[in-house]
């Protein structure tokens, strides 16, 4: 399930650099309009799949090794 939906976030961020591209193309008003509409939904399609994804990484670290918000200084 998780490896389709990062599919599917891969799609979506396909789609957005395509429409990035096309808007920096010469297109007419109506062209312009289609693809900014197209790369708004791209974004909140996105970003509603993005939410639903449970968290994969875990930040835990092994006992005696500080995490930065400790002050871990180098």
């Amino acid at each position: 399930m998780v490896d389709r939906q990062l599919e599917q976030l891969r799609a979506h961020r396909n789609n957005i650099q395509r429409y990035r591209w096309l808007l920096s193309t010469q297109l007419s008003d109506l062209e312009r309009n289609f693809i900014e509409r197209r790369l708004s939904e791209e974004s909140s399609a996105m970003e509603n799949l993005a939410a639903e994804i449970p968290l994969l990484v875990h930040e835990q670290r092994p006992p005696g090794i500080p995490s930065r918000s400790e002050g871990a200084s180098p």
